[in-house]
């Protein structure tokens, strides 16, 4: 039966390769555990945000072969007809443990622990990294949007600079870093994200005057809608937009030029026609250090759209994802890890706790091998169960995820704020616990 949701071929050719050698060889059902991590934060960012685990538990759930599927293998020969037979059969059956959605972490950190036969677990290598390097590395750059933007509000609208899915993704990601809304409709059907949107400079132009195009917009969505005033004279269409709405005039939005003197004057000009309530939005290209700059502006939210949707320069997490453990012949786990000099692993199934001080402050990661590392009372421990023997066990709204995220950040140190490149702000430990 062929199902077009599935997620099964959202992978690489060699995945299936490794599969069809190990039935061949008899390790495709020897126990694994696989480690998703990043060796470093990419881009000199001090902490990364966790983002993408719902819809990787999603993809998870869709990941079948079906008659399409099985066809394509067969017709391209990508794998035997034993391999193709054991795909058709197949339903992941293992354990899942990871960071949830809107947790913080660092270098080693084991932000997600794959458990059960080699087979079933290497099948998710591609699927699983491709959804959660996207994901976080949005969400980090988003993070960091939020915090050089303070209390004003920031607007997601970056659908027009990638990819229509990677879109989506990109808005639910600014979503749990704290964007308030979306440009992208989708974004708000399937996740329930706020959605807002007015006009484009192309609907002025379309119009003979500003004057009537204005009128339009303002008939058709009220006197409370932002208009765009920067495609002609600023100023002028200022004092248009308020003859036409008066002190009513919801906002008004600023897309080119020197946006700090801009919305100075504009600020000005819109206090002096009595529009003293009248929002000031700005677009045009921002990243975390413009909004940061923005902030002597008498600006009242952003729109972020191109510097969002690719990470801000760092458009992926830089995660990894490689078997740490295995069982030996006689059954028992054993501890590998790949030991090139620059790729270095850490052998040996992770548990990971942040260490808090006596005031809630986070002071380290902690990552025991082997079971959970020492801790007190104050600690915290950051892995959750997301899927037990095949079944989801792991929901999260995306307000959770928003609030998860916000208490993480108010644990760190302050110095996580800064903008500039830097070490992460807090050093893992290991704590090597195995006999």
């Amino acid at each position: 039966m062929t199902d077009s949701r599935s997620t099964a071929l959202l992978t690489d050719h060699y995945e299936l390769t490794m599969l069809q050698a190990s039935l061949r060889d008899g390790t495709a059902d020897r126990p694994s555990v696989f480690e998703l991590f990043a060796r470093r934060l990419s881009g000199g960012r001090r902490y990364g945000v966790v983002a993408g685990v719902g819809r990787a538990l999603d993809a998870l759930a869709d990941f079948r072969f079906g008659d399409a599927e099985l066809s394509f293998l067969r017709e391209a020969q990508i794998v035997d007809a034993d391999t193709l037979d054991w795909l058709a059969d197949h339903r992941f059956s293992g354990t899942i443990w990871g960071y949830p959605d809107g947790e913080i972490y660092f270098p080693q950190s084991p932000v997600m622990i794959v458990e059960g036969t080699f087979a079933e677990c290497v099948l998710l290598e591609t699927l699983l990294l491709s959804i959660l390097n996207h994901d976080s590395a949005i969400a980090t750059a988003a993070s960091r949007m939020i915090t050089a933007a303070g209390d004003r509000p920031c607007i997601e609208m970056g659908s027009r600079r990638t990819q229509e899915q990677a879109a989506v993704a990109a808005a639910r990601a600014a979503y749990i870093a704290g964007f308030a809304a979306t440009s992208n409709l989708e974004a708000g059907r399937t996740y329930g994200i706020p959605t807002t949107g007015t006009s484009a400079h192309s609907f002025t132009l379309v119009h003979d005057s500003e004057r009537e195009a204005f009128e339009a917009q303002i008939s058709a969505l009220g006197p409370g809608t932002t208009v765009l005033v920067d495609t002609y004279d600023v100023a002028e269409a200022i004092r248009t937009a308020v003859d036409l709405a008066g002190g009513e005039l919801g906002g008004v939005r600023l897309d080119s030029g020197d946006l700090v003197s801009l919305a100075r004057s504009v600020r000005q000009q819109l206090d002096d026609l009595g529009a003293t309530k009248t929002r000031i939005t700005v677009t045009s290209d921002l990243d975390e250090y413009a909004i940061a700059a923005l902030a002597v502006a008498p600006v009242d939210g952003y729109g972020v759209g191109t510097s969002l949707v690719t990470g801000s320069g760092v458009p992926t997490s830089g995660f990894v994802y490689k078997l740490v453990s295995r069982a030996d012949d006689d059954g028992q786990m054993v501890s590998v890890a790949k030991k090139s000099a620059d790729k270095v692993s850490v052998g040996g199934r992770k548990y990971a706790m942040r260490r808090l001080g006596p005031t809630g402050r986070a002071q380290a990661e902690v990552i025991g091998i082997g079971s959970s590392p020492d801790h007190d009372a104050n600690d915290r421990p950051l892995l959750v169960e997301l899927v037990r023997d095949g079944k989801r066990v792991h929901t999260d709204s995306l307000e959770d995820a928003r609030a998860r995220l916000q208490a993480s950040l108010a644990e760190l140190p302050a110095s996580a704020r800064r903008l500039s490149k830097a070490d992460p702000v807090l050093d893992t430990i290991y704590q090597e616990m195995d006999s």
